[in-house]
């Protein structure tokens, strides 16, 4: 039924200072590997990939200051090689906590992506992740 999974896709971690924290995962053995940013009506909220210890982690720096209320771990995300296929897979397991309605395409955010979130039972959001 879950044959679209294909691993852990990263790890978003809220920061207060992207410039910082890049050099702190560099100073400890991570790299670097993107930047991008999206703009909100806030102003722009900056994103960075840096591949640490097997994993990529990606840096959030919003516009406003982030809720950090259960931490500074925003979500998961898991890649999938269908999207599409994958969200109605999970929607027939009875979860209904998709966070939108459809997708989202972003083509110029690292490469190009698509996304859909949905919530855990605590709240935790689960992101499902295809890269273009």
């Amino acid at each position: 039924m879950f044959q679209h999974y294909q691993g852990l896709g990263h790890a978003a971690i809220h920061t207060k200072d992207m410039d910082e924290s890049i050099a702190f995962y560099d100073k400890i053995g991570g790299t670097l590997s993107q930047r991008a940013s999206i703009p909100t009506p806030e102003g722009d909220k900056l994103l960075a990939l840096v591949a640490f210890g097997g994993i990529t982690l990606e840096l959030i720096q919003s516009p406003t200051k982030a809720p950090m209320t259960e931490g500074c771990i925003p979500h998961i995300a898991i890649y999938v090689d269908d999207l599409d296929a994958a969200a109605a897979e999970i929607k027939a397991a009875g979860v209904d906590t998709f966070m939108t309605l459809e997708k989202k395409v972003l083509p110029n955010l690292f490469g190009g992506l698509e996304n859909w979130f949905f919530t855990g039972p605590s709240g935790e959001q689960i992101e499902l992740l295809h890269m273009l």
